[in-house]
């Protein structure tokens, strides 16, 4: 709140005329009208302090006569009349009348001249032996030896910290005068006041005032005029010599000097890899102001927030407290503003404001990470171990690194079957599998980027996720040298093409040559590569023999493998 310079208005007519008359002599035989009256019209519930000798009270007031014909009102001139009491700057009565008074308390008061103006009088203004009567109402009390009152009517139960000289803080308030009348909200603007404390850019009350509040504390904060706007007021909405009253509500609490803090939830008791500079971390979090207020949630999404750490893909403040965590850790970070979005703000994030975060980091990994093999059980016979082109069939259980289950062949009640090395299984998977022999158990840990890449797989492999697999391998076939799709068990024979060729007519079609190839597998004199179609298979042996694609083979076509190396097909 900065407020501008104010005039008073011109003393009163009460005023002058004190100064022109001073006290008045004791007037007597004036029957009951002898005496000071005094009438309590309205009496607040609440009476915290009454007006004592010495104090400064602000108030308005009606002077009439016993005829009810008036002469002067504070009213009319749009300001309270302030003064001293008991200190003679006041007609005798006025003071004795307003001593006990409360704010909002509303005397009907009868004095006679005697502690008024006397035989007297004021010339042209108040007849002599003129019996006053004043409807009086109280704004405000203060004395010079007052301080900052502070009453704290909510208090948190945690308070990790308070307010202290040079911290900046957010807060909202209600600014009153004594009576109640509200000056000035932050409510009502819809904003939080946002300023530093104890370096001067508060009025000296509030500076004290706000010393030692905790974040979700209320307090009401009564300044007296001398700690507040003084003699002249604002010049706008605070008359001179105001008490203030602040109902204030402190939202957020940060020094520029601050770093973020952590504090740690959970903790998984096996953690063999911290985060590191340059890790990749899928984590869920809760994003809140100081106070609890809610301004973003991955869980709302229902999806994680995915991103390098210290390489300024978050904020500062982030990209600090993501370093060293573990997977499955539970941690809290409070971001201070300067390391968070700063004084602007963004979206639904209010300017300077401390930001607390309260993540679950679900995995990590690094782009330069390969795969990790975990073998728990082997048998005693492990002299087989798969090789590219072998046909595998195992079971498997697929999860998240935090234990989701994405898959499993054991649920399914059948194996996974794969060619290894032939592209039918991720590159992360192919890789884990090699050299495992039957009966072996190992956990298989893949990282994204030899797994399922940035996208996932809709609805079942979230993207960037690490991938575990616990897989126990039950059926390996050898496969064919690499490079073959059918292989001879023995000598092949010297007149093979004569062979295929049954009828003689120097033409082998693909029937002819199915049924030659199914019938030394059959025999055991062949063998087709495991874990391929069939038939797909010799009907690819028989195209790479039909050079011509003319759909038979001549013997001037047909060559084996080692003949003409770039075929595959015998």
């Amino acid at each position: 709140m900065a407020f501008q310079g104010w005039r008073p208005p011109p003393p009163p007519l009460l005023l002058l005329l004190l100064w022109v008359t001073g006290q008045a002599a004791p007037v007597a035989g004036l029957g009951s009208d002898a005496e000071l009256q005094i009438e309590r019209r309205f009496v607040p519930d609440e009476c915290p302090r009454t007006v004592r000798s010495g104090d400064f009270v602000r108030y308005h007031y009606v002077g009439t006569f016993p005829d009810g014909q008036k002469f002067d009102s504070s009213y009319d001139r749009d300001s309270t009349f302030n003064v001293f009491v008991g200190k003679g700057q006041l007609i005798t009565g006025m003071d004795q009348a307003l001593v006990g008074m409360c704010v909002n308390e509303r005397r009907f008061v009868k004095i006679p001249p005697k502690l008024a103006y006397g035989s007297e009088g004021v010339s042209g203004v108040i007849p002599p032996n003129s019996v006053l009567h004043f409807d009086v109402l109280l704004m405000d009390i203060w004395n010079s030896e007052d301080q900052v009152q502070i009453h704290t009517y909510f208090k948190p139960p945690s308070c990790p910290r308070t307010i202290q000289v040079s911290d900046f803080v957010r807060y909202h308030y209600n600014g009153t005068f004594l009576d109640g009348t509200l000056f000035d909200s932050s409510h009502n603007r819809m904003k939080t006041y946002d300023t530093y404390v104890g370096i001067g850019w508060l009025i000296p009350g509030m500076d004290k005032g706000l010393l030692g509040m905790c974040v979700g504390e209320k307090r009401i904060i009564t300044i007296p005029p001398f700690l507040a706007y003084g003699e002249d007021g604002d010049g706008k909405d605070i008359p001179g010599q105001a008490s203030l009253v602040f109902d204030v509500a402190l939202l957020d609490l940060h020094n520029p000097k601050d770093s973020i803090s952590i504090e740690n939830k959970v903790v998984p008791e096996n953690c063999e890899r911290i985060s590191q500079s340059g890790d990749f971390l899928r984590y869920h979090y809760n994003g809140t102001l100081l106070d609890g207020t809610l301004f973003d949630s991955s869980y709302s999404r229902n999806r994680t927030f995915d991103t390098y750490i210290g390489q300024g893909y978050v904020i500062p403040g982030m990209d600090e407290g993501l370093l060293g965590v573990c997977i499955g850790e539970k941690r809290r970070i409070v971001v201070p503003p300067h390391l968070g979005y700063g004084e602007e703000g963004r979206g639904n994030i209010p300017g300077s404001a401390v930001l607390v975060f309260d993540i679950h980091v679900i995995d990590f990994h690094n782009p330069s990470d390969s795969i990790s093999i975990t073998s728990h059980y082997k048998p005693p016979d492990c002299s087989v171990l798969s090789k590219k082109g072998d046909y595998l069939k195992y079971h498997y259980n697929a999860s998240l690194l935090d234990g989701t289950l994405l898959d499993s062949t054991w649920n399914l009640g059948k194996t996974y079957n794969i060619v290894l090395g032939s592209g039918q299984v991720v590159l992360g998977m192919d890789m884990g599998l090699r050299e495992m022999c039957v009966g072996e158990k190992r956990t298989v840990i893949i990282p994204p980027h030899l797994g399922y890449g940035e996208a996932g797989v809709d609805g079942e492999v979230p993207g960037s996720a690490v991938l575990v697999f616990d897989i126990e391998l039950l059926e390996l076939v050898a496969g064919l040298p690499e490079g073959y799709m059918f292989i001879w068990n023995g000598e092949v024979s010297p007149n093979l093409f004569e062979e295929i060729d049954k009828d003689g007519n120097g033409e082998v079609l693909l029937e002819e040559f199915s049924e030659y190839i199914h019938a030394q597998v059959a025999s055991g004199k062949g063998k087709l590569a495991p874990g391929f179609d069939a038939e797909l298979v010799v009907k690819n042996m028989f195209t790479n023999q039909d050079r011509n694609g003319d759909g038979k083979v001549t013997a001037e076509e047909f060559k084996l493998k080692d003949q003409e190396a770039k075929h595959d097909e015998l």
